[in-house]
């Protein structure tokens, strides 16, 4: 008898073969991380750090996690590195612990603005255990420097956050290093988003401005899904026992033992971008982005669109995402600047190519790719979404059956399809 598990991840690979993955957070790993993630590594206990374990038999998982955290360091330029945290948001929310007590004030930059629910948004218990402050950006969408340093001389926060989820320009780190210094805060970078471009040279690195890094492993790092904390040099020259209340922080802070198959999955990730063929990737990545954008009248610095479909009608983001699903193409809803409508409802939808860059797309692939979004787009207008909040969970059912069978966007999918196939998936 076959495992219906097997059955819906063999479905699911299909999905991921036949359809265009745009969400700008997600990407393919290589054989060799899926070989990683899948291995023995995930049947051993490994609670506490290399040379200082609670169970036996970890001489082989301390070496793999040495050279883990030697490989983020050297990549880096860090001195130091915690290579356990399970995922995104608990390694954030370890910075906070270690560097603040419950209300001390942190800054970030808010949610509508395109930071990250952990940078102190309403929703998060990152704002219920310390005071929050939220920056945002100006009319240009830029984030508004001079805002950020009155913000920061009027609250005196323990910690500003610098980095977000959906902003498409370059981080200004070296700005915001001025202004934490100018109040005496820790100064922590979010890179899950660019952490892969850092590498592959295409987005400056805070690594010479900030005391604490936290990302994601996946993303433009193509590894598993986890999460680093590393401790720059600055940040040490600050507080020597910095690394020290990191690691407290993760470990028994927040979590028991690390999952050491996501560990190795990371460290076989990191060989991977040491490749002279990271950096064709990641420029290639960028070269991608602009011309989606350009196509779909936007501007983007990095990986990530944040496309306003303001002008086409009111809350329009999540039909667009419905129907290019319907499409065969994959992105995200998300708020704008200044959002008019709601976070469940949003005015934007947000998109990005690594992933397909990962399949050997380049820049004449995502032309065509953003024509199949505008005639999509064609078929979404005038299905704005209705003011009164009780008729809207209604109507969205109702759209969702027509968008289904629409006889232009099924014909969008074919298109996709057969276009997707002529593509290798990593890892497949």
């Amino acid at each position: 008898m076959g495992s219906k598990v097997f059955e819906l991840i063999e479905q699911e690979k299909l999905r991921q073969k036949n359809g265009l993955m745009l969400i700008p957070s997600e990407n393919y790993v290589s054989n060799d991380v899926l070989k990683a993630l899948g291995s023995v590594l995930t049947n051993k206990y490994s609670e506490g750090y290399p040379g200082a374990r609670y169970y036996s038999g970890n001489k082989y998982i301390d070496e793999i996690e040495n050279y883990t955290k030697e490989l983020a360091n050297k990549l880096f330029g860090t001195k130091h590195a915690n290579v356990q945290p399970y995922s995104g948001s608990p390694a954030n929310l370890a910075v906070d612990l270690a560097l603040m007590i419950p209300g001390d004030t942190l800054m970030g930059m808010s949610l509508s603005a395109g930071g990250h629910l952990t940078h102190g948004a309403d929703a998060s218990f990152t704002s219920k255990i310390f005071k929050s402050v939220q920056y945002g950006v100006g009319k240009d969408g830029r984030i508004d420097l001079n805002a950020v340093q009155k913000m920061a001389t009027k609250n005196q926060p323990k910690i500003i956050w610098v980095g977000g989820t959906a902003y498409p320009y370059l981080l200004p780190f070296k700005e915001f290093a001025e202004i934490a210094k100018s109040v005496g805060a820790y100064l922590a970078a979010d890179i899950s988003h660019v952490a892969g471009l850092i590498v592959g040279g295409v987005h400056p690195s805070p690594v010479l401005y900030v005391d604490v890094i936290t990302t994601t492993t996946h993303k433009t790092l193509r590894g598993p899904r986890g999460a680093m904390i590393l401790v720059t040099e600055l940040g040490i020259a600050k507080d020597a026992d910095l690394p020290n209340k990191i690691d407290k922080a993760v470990f028994p802070g927040l979590q028991g033992g690390p999952h050491d198959n996501t560990i190795a999955a990371l460290a076989v990730a990191l060989e991977e971008v040491q490749r002279v063929e990271w950096k064709v990737y990641s420029q290639q990545v960028v070269k991608n982005a602009q011309i989606l954008a350009e196509q779909l009248g936007c501007l983007t610095e990095n990986h990530l669109i944040l496309w306003d479909l303001s002008k086409y009608g009111f809350g329009l983001g999540y039909q667009m995402s419905i129907a290019l699903e319907e499409a065969g193409i994959y992105v995200n809803k998300n708020t704008v600047p200044g959002e008019q409508s709601s976070a469940f409802y949003p005015s934007g939808i947000r998109l990005g190519p690594p992933a397909l860059t990962s399949r050997g797309i380049k820049e004449s692939d995502m032309k065509k790719v953003a024509k199949w979004i505008l005639e999509v787009l064609e078929e979404v207008k005038g299905h704005d979404l209705p003011q009164k909040q009780d008729e809207r969970r209604g109507y969205i059912k109702n759209f969702k059956i027509q968008i289904s069978n629409n006889k232009k966007i099924l014909n969008i999918k074919t298109k996709v399809e057969k276009f997707a196939n002529k593509f290798p998936m990593p890892g497949e």
